[in-house]
């Protein structure tokens, strides 16, 4: 079938939305259940600083940088096929993920990870564009996936914590393969068959230039943050925005671009775009290393810490009941707003909490980020889905991915390498060389490799516990800054039609 043809909204067709919603809910537990993994990957592979980053975000990069491209090739090949050829891809590479011997090795195997979940990411939300060609039943099934992204995000530390409390470190990545199997299984039997009956050929050059632009600029802030300003920074800076400017000029001159450069000049679907990479940039972000706050300074087990951020993947589910309802309320431009706004208001009691001895503040903080960023995400993503005709959608929705991929590896990037600077930077000197190394380079390194039966070590290694946390608190209120700047754009720029629905093709 393509996808011109109308489906009836039926019980099967909720099924196929909870593979789909599965499927990515997977993705974005990979993309998060590292976290808590670090104190026990940095004692088994020894990585450094610049390598843990590494080893956290470029399986977004890679995810950022394909998703247009195979967003394409979905349309081409069939969203069915090319989502049931990442599942296979996705559990070969999860097992050499888990196996790795070396942190140049797990990096490798991260990459091929994010190169699988391309091909499976925008897959799932065209397939949900086809299957719900009813605004109203579009706007809930969105709701749905969406709370499997910010959910998966959210419980990427609880999985992770369970695992490791028993476990290797591997386990979070094996644990992908029996999933990987019942998406495989259910999408054979559930899923339609979708596709773009003109599908034009994927432009490779349009492909690489993407590819090119993105990891060179995230390359950029995330060495200049970690390791100083070198050589290494200004030409990864040129070389992306060559390629990003090479890129938009080719789209403009081709009849079938891998992004629709059109659609931006609308200020509603530029604002969505907005809003959603922003959202997820400090949600994802933050969770990178609030996991490592919770264990390394806080004390708590990988479950523990887990379970603390459970509230976040509560509320982010609970968004499902309100999306509609707010919509309708507010209209789409003030809705998106209000979810910046709470996503704001966390942060900023988050960045309170920190500095507080209990757990009640950290839970109520996380409860109003995932209510905030899983609001905004799905009407944001309604938004960019809708903006396209349905024989286009996994084009479409390669660019909402794209945004939420692109905000988590920034998040990660970017908030990682300024919280590691402000660590850093709130570091008092310590006479030991050996101690001051070790602490200088990471607090996990510090508290995994030096002894801390020896008292100038634990010593030192309270300091660097103060350290983290300031660092934790200036990110979270710089996190927050740009969730505010982001809400008063989104609420100016994105119109408001209260009551009206998404508006299909």
């Amino acid at each position: 079938m393509t996808s011109t043809t109308s489906q009836p909204v039926t019980a099967r067709s909720w099924a196929a939305l909870g593979i789909l919603t599965l499927a990515v809910l997977l993705l974005a537990i990979d993309g998060t259940v590292l976290a808590l993994a670090v104190p026990a990957l940095t004692a088994d592979l020894n990585p450094t600083a610049t390598q843990l980053l590494w080893i956290g975000d470029i399986y977004s990069f890679a995810l950022a940088g394909l998703l247009a491209t195979m967003g394409n090739l979905a349309d081409r090949i069939g969203r069915k096929r090319l989502l049931l050829m990442g599942a296979v891809g996705f559990g070969l590479s999860s097992v050499l993920a888990a196996f790795a011997p070396t942190p140049e090795m797990l990096i490798i195997a991260r990459a091929i990870l994010g190169i699988s979940g391309a091909t499976i990411m925008p897959s799932t939300l065209a397939i949900v564009r086809n299957i719900f060609s009813d605004p109203a039943l579009r706007t809930r099934a969105i709701a749905v996936w969406a709370a499997g992204a910010t959910a998966g995000a959210a419980v990427g530390p609880i999985v992770g914590g369970a695992l490791l409390e028993h476990f290797h470190w591997g386990s979070v990545f094996l644990i992908n393969v029996p999933i990987m199997v019942l998406v495989l299984i259910g999408g054979l039997i559930l899923l339609p068959e979708s596709k773009d009956p003109n599908g034009a050929r994927i432009d490779l050059v349009s492909a690489l230039l993407s590819f090119i632009a993105i990891v060179s600029i995230v390359y950029a802030i995330k060495h200049v943050f970690a390791k100083g300003l070198d050589w290494t920074v200004p030409v990864a800076v040129v070389l992306g925005l060559l390629a990003g400017w090479l890129f938009l000029r080719r789209q403009r001159r081709l009849t079938r671009p891998l992004i629709d450069i059109s659609l931006f000049r609308s200020p509603a679907f530029s604002g969505a775009v907005m809003a959603n990479t922003v959202s997820i940039f400090a949600f994802v972000g933050l969770l990178f290393f609030f996991s490592q706050y919770l264990q390394l300074v806080r004390g708590l087990g990988p479950l523990q810490a887990g379970l603390t951020e459970l509230s976040a993947t509560i509320a982010s589910i609970v968004v499902i009941a309100f999306a509609g309802f707010m919509l309708g309320k507010l209209g789409r431009g003030r809705a998106i707003s209000v979810g910046l706004g709470f996503g704001a208001l966390g942060l900023a009691v988050l960045a309170l909490a920190e500095g507080m001895s209990g757990l009640v503040g950290i839970v109520i903080g996380f409860a109003i980020v995932g209510f905030g960023a899983g609001l905004a995400m799905t009407l944001t993503t309604d938004a960019v889905v809708s903006a396209a005709p349905r024989e286009r959608a996994g084009a479409a929705s390669s660019i909402a991915e794209t945004a939420y991929e692109l905000g988590a590896a920034l998040g990660i990037a970017v908030l990682g390498s300024v919280q590691l600077a402000l660590y850093r930077w709130n570091l008092p000197a310590i006479a030991d060389p050996g101690i001051d190394s070790s602490v200088n380079e990471s607090l996990a390194t510090a508290v995994s490799q030096l002894d801390t039966t020896n008292p100038a070590v634990l010593a030192a290694i309270e300091q660097a516990q103060h350290a983290f946390t300031v660092g934790m608190q200036w990110t979270s209120v710089i996190a927050a800054i740009l969730l505010a700047i982001a809400a008063v754009i989104a609420w100016i720029a994105i119109p408001s039609h209260k009551g009206q629905a998404t508006v299909d093709h």
